[in-house]
């Protein structure tokens, strides 16, 4: 297998938010190098041990460890033998406690079709050490209409924080149904800037899609995103520990985990206490932002998968709604799934169920969208604040379409801006070009320049002894090619461009003059 490396070096261009043609913009742009490979095709996550491991996981369920950039060969878990990857199906989420350190513990999600795999839980005949005497299975929280998988969220507790394989034990915390095979159980987050004794500390927030309710013909499950009796469709808020918060919470109906007394719908009657924000399609990825002078002014950010028309980037307020299946972007949905004009009073009923409402609310609107173009592209991989050592791009928010390889970023304080109730208010795209030099090539014949890291990915895809011409997947924009490109940040603030397409995990090093 060939490895490739190389150097990205990334100028810009101003894009308006309904894209048009770009104008030459002079800011810093950034150079990134590799500094990680992992099998092509397989990577769909990438997180940070405390101690700098990476932790890289596979859609099939395989986690694996990468240490001072070298591939671990043995899984630190493997669940291939239990998870569901069909479509939108897979394992999707992995995130550290914020005391892994010391406690060992971390939390995933993956999808399970019940249909045809057996019940139980996670299995230990690929990973031994895996301890399963214990193991419950939860029951399934209901979704209305016809469901067909479920969604599982796990807390993993290992002996050895340390550990390269895992051994230890874990614990079933929730389990859903979803009504079709997309939009699934998707990113667990912690807010980053909550210390111990802080009403955050170790308080979970996740991205649940509406399991592709929101754009179905079938009436009765269309609604699902808006209704506050379903988890689907919404970011919710609990404490996965039962140990933690005792005084400020009540416990689950499945005993396995709290809710905070402080999320708004707890006094709800008939709504779900867990929702933290509703009316959402696909929140495929959520990240916070932290203001470096005021650290405990952070933000719950969103990269948001639309349906036909717009992706987007959204500030997730405490229950707030976001509109869907009745908004996308900053138009009105129709039944047949096309975008128009806002009406004349935007408001929307609150949903309490399928047939009870508590009067009417304003949607909150994205702060960036995008079309479905090749300007765009059609769903928003994530996004991060950037905070590293490269000092020109502090302030800035990057972010990416998954399919195209599009990176763009946008002024922070824009964001913040644009978040004015005003459906009209965006903060301006900037673009990223990429300068590539290609190591297989002569210097002079390497070097090109790019708008996306899609021709880089195929590029390195093909170099890595690739006998296919097309990379995995599709998509209405790219075709027949996926990029599969995804952003993330370390610890310490410094922001990682990885692909899946390739295997392909590079790191932003140095600013640079816009070519």
């Amino acid at each position: 297998m060939v490895v490739a490396s190389g150097v990205a070096t990334v100028g810009t261009t101003l894009l308006d938010s309904s894209p048009a043609a770009a104008d030459t913009f002079t800011d810093p742009g950034f150079v990134a190098e590799t500094v990680a490979t992992v099998p092509a095709y397989t990577l769909v996550g990438l997180t940070f041990a405390p101690d700098g491991r990476m932790f890289v996981w596979q859609k099939n369920g395989v986690v694996r460890i990468i240490k001072n950039g070298v591939l671990l060969p043995t899984p630190f878990i493997d669940l291939s033998d239990h998870v569901n990857t069909f479509d939108d199906r897979g394992f999707w989420g992995l995130a550290l406690d914020p005391d892994y350190a010391t406690n060992g513990r971390f939390y995933t999600t993956h999808m399970e079709d019940p249909s045809i795999e057996a019940p139980g839980g996670p299995q230990n005949t690929l990973f031994p050490n895996l301890k399963i005497d214990g193991y419950t299975t939860t029951p399934p929280i209901s979704t209305p209409g016809p469901v067909m998988h479920q969604g599982v969220m796990i807390e993993w507790t290992d002996t050895n924080p340390s550990n390269n394989t895992f051994e230890g034990t874990s614990r079933e915390v929730v389990r859903i149904w979803f009504n079709t095979r997309n939009h699934q159980f998707g990113e667990i987050v912690f807010n980053p800037t909550a210390r111990r004794g802080d009403p955050d500390w170790r308080v979970a927030y996740i991205d649940v899609g509406d399991g592709g309710s929101g754009e179905s013909r079938i009436v009765e499950i269309r609604s699902n995103p808006q209704r506050l009796d379903t988890m689907v469709g919404k970011v919710l808020r609990i404490i996965p520990d039962l140990k933690e918060h005792a005084g400020s919470s009540t416990v689950s109906e499945n005993g396995r985990y709290r809710i905070p007394n402080d999320n708004p719908f707890v006094k709800t009657p008939g709504a779900r206490k867990e929702i933290w924000a509703y009316g959402l399609r696909n929140p495929h990825r959520l990240a916070f932002t932290t203001d470096p002078a005021n650290p405990k002014n952070n933000r719950l950010v969103a990269s948001i998968c639309g349906l036909n028309t717009w992706e987007m980037i959204s500030i997730i307020h405490k229950g707030a709604n976001y509109g869907f299946p009745l908004r996308e972007g900053n138009e009105a949905v129709t039944l047949d799934n096309g975008t128009i004009a806002l009406p004349a009073d935007d408001r929307i009923p609150v949903m309490i169920d399928a047939t009870q409402t508590a009067g009417m609310v304003a949607p909150v609107y994205p702060v960036v969208i995008w079309g479905h173009d090749m300007r765009g592209g059609d769903c928003a991989g994530s996004g991060y604040l950037y905070s590293g050592s490269v000092a020109a791009l502090r302030g800035k928010f990057l972010y990416n379409d998954l399919t195209t390889g599009r990176i763009w970023y946008s002024e922070y304080s824009d964001m913040l801006a644009a978040d004015d109730g005003n459906p009209k208010t965006m903060a301006n795209m900037h673009e990223v070009k990429i300068l590539w030099n290609d190591p297989h090539d002569t210097p002079d014949a390497g070097k090109q320049i790019y708008d996306t890291m899609f021709p880089i990915v195929r590029k390195t895809f093909l170099q890595r002894g690739s006998k296919s011409e097309n990379m995995n997947g599709r998509g209405r924009v790219s075709g027949e090619h996926r990029a599969d490109v995804r952003l993330t940040v370390d610890q310490a603030g410094e922001m990682y461009v990885y692909s899946k397409s390739d295997g392909m995990i590079r790191r932003i090093i140095a600013a640079t003059p816009t070519m």
